[in-house]
């Protein structure tokens, strides 16, 4: 009935009306039409940055499993280059060995009484019949200790004055280096706040020292190291292959952010904290590496910018591999995604097999076969998406295609010189700790302590790459004498 009510009505309108009312409708279909691609494209790229994952993309392993995202796929199990779980062969163990010589030994007799009433004690020794070493910290309290500087006369009427201990300071009163060394290093190493590091402080050791000493020994200890880090960029630049990195720390007033940079190797490390301009990339250390020496990194642009034409590339594979996971998503259906991605893992593997064997090159038959793999690969992939789509991700696939295409040198130098790591994983280890640090503490509020702390990251990460104690060197830097990386024997 309603049907033909309206049937009624538009049977009584003009031609004119008709045409008006046509035409409204078309444009309001038009309308919808266009809304409805909008909504389309809006749910496609929600539906993108879901699947974004710590497998496909650089979102952290930790956010995996945010609410509505796509969890990585599982690893490949078994075949080449699988790992068991746990210790791998060859990996140096850790146990908790029987000493020969202990620091004390502790005779223990039965005590109480026998069944028969007599005194244990009365007994007669049958020898040692149980060993057990126990492993154990003393407990830990502030010492005090009062040195009298005692002036003696020479002979001669020379006056001499006896000086305070090592690493004193002015005052009658102070905290000595073993302490220092430890606040410094829950500070700057486990990334504790000022409030936490005092009462951690108080909890083990008895006393608790105020908030402005304790927040004030990272600036003391990082003058302490200016010296060091000078050294350490100076080792940097004479490095043959150098990796590098960055990433935004939360530094300053509420909403402002600075960048954190990072260039290493396995026996230096090295912050820098500024912008991702140009500008603070200049003072980054490899800007210093000789010619033909090599960066390994994340295809950033700065790193291909004119301060660094000098220099040779390894981009990333990590992050090459990531991308085509990505492709492998889009694609499905197509078999060049996976190609080159296996291609290039195939390669990887063989790298560090030929490296792990003490070889001086990869088997060039496999090598061969492997390179040919990924460069087909590529070109199919050039082909399959000349006219892509507007689906969230493959204009990135391109723009990857075209670089893998444009740049073979730079994504496969770890395979004709294995002194090149394929990844820039060493530099993204040494960052981790900026981003634990985040996590921890949050906001950093000082730009010039936060330089600090990482002064101190940069020493103390060179120590330990050095097989040194962190607590060690960083006790030696509080007395004035902190650990200094040797020069090589060429310089």
């Amino acid at each position: 009935m309603w049907f033909d009510l309206v049937v009624a009505e538009l049977e009584e309108l003009s031609r004119e009306d008709l045409i008006v009312l046509v035409r409204a409708q078309s444009e309001r279909i038009a309308g919808l039409e266009e809304a409805n691609k909008e909504l389309a494209a809006k749910l496609a790229r929600l539906e993108h940055l879901l699947s974004r994952n710590s497998g496909n993309s650089s979102v952290p392993p930790s956010r995996d499993d945010d609410p509505g995202r796509s969890a990585p796929k599982p690893k490949r199990s078994g075949g080449r280059g699988s790992k068991p779980r746990g210790k791998q062969p060859g990996a140096p163990g850790a146990n908790l060995a029987w000493r020969q010589d202990p620091d004390d030994r502790v005779d223990r007799f039965p005590q109480g009484r026998c069944e028969c009433g007599t005194e244990l004690a009365q007994g007669r020794d049958l020898g040692i019949v149980d060993q057990y070493q126990q492993h154990e910290i003393p407990p830990v309290a502030v010492k005090v200790t009062q040195y009298d500087q005692h002036a003696v006369a020479c002979g001669c009427g020379q006056v001499h004055t006896a000086a305070r201990p090592e690493g004193a300071r002015s005052g009658p009163v102070g905290y000595g280096p073993n302490l220092q060394a430890l606040a410094v290093y829950l500070l700057a190493v486990q990334f504790l706040p000022v409030g936490r590091v005092l009462g951690l402080l108080e909890s083990l050791t008895g006393t608790a020292p105020s908030a402005g000493f304790v927040h004030g020994m990272l600036a003391r200890a990082a003058g302490l190291l200016d010296v060091v880090d000078k050294r350490i960029r100076a080792l940097l630049t004479l490095a043959h292959v150098v990796a590098a990195d960055e990433t935004p720390l939360r530094v300053g007033p509420a909403g402002s952010k600075k960048y954190l940079l990072v260039a290493c190797t396995e026996l230096y490390t090295h912050y820098l904290l500024g912008g991702r301009d140009l500008d603070t990339f200049k003072a980054l250390a490899i800007a210093d590496l000789a010619a033909g020496s090599v960066i390994v990194h994340d295809r950033y642009q700065n790193y291909d910018a004119a301060p660094y034409a000098h220099l040779l590339h390894q981009l990333c594979t990590a992050h090459l591999v990531r991308d085509l996971e990505t492709a492998v998503e889009l694609y499905p259906d197509e078999h060049w995604p996976t190609q080159i991605r296996d291609a290039l893992r195939g390669l990887i593997h063989e790298a560090n097999t030929a490296r792990a064997a003490g070889a001086d090159q990869i088997d060039p038959t496999v090598k061969d076969e492997l390179v040919r793999r990924f460069r087909h690969g590529v070109l199919v992939g050039l082909k399959t998406t000349a006219s892509h789509g507007d689906r969230p991700g493959e204009r990135k696939t391109r723009l990857l295609l075209e670089e893998l295409h444009d740049r073979p040198d730079d994504v496969l130098r770890f395979t004709t010189d294995l002194r090149v790591p394929a990844t820039s994983n060493q530099a993204e280890r040494d960052l981790r700790p900026s981003k634990i640090q985040q996590n921890i503490s949050g906001r950093l509020t000082s730009e010039d302590r936060t330089r600090d702390r990482f002064q101190i990251l940069g020493y103390l990460s060179t120590a330990t790459k050095h097989g040194l104690n962190q607590i060690t060197v960083l006790r030696q830097a509080i007395l004035g004498r902190p650990w200094m990386p040797e020069l090589p024997a060429t310089v």
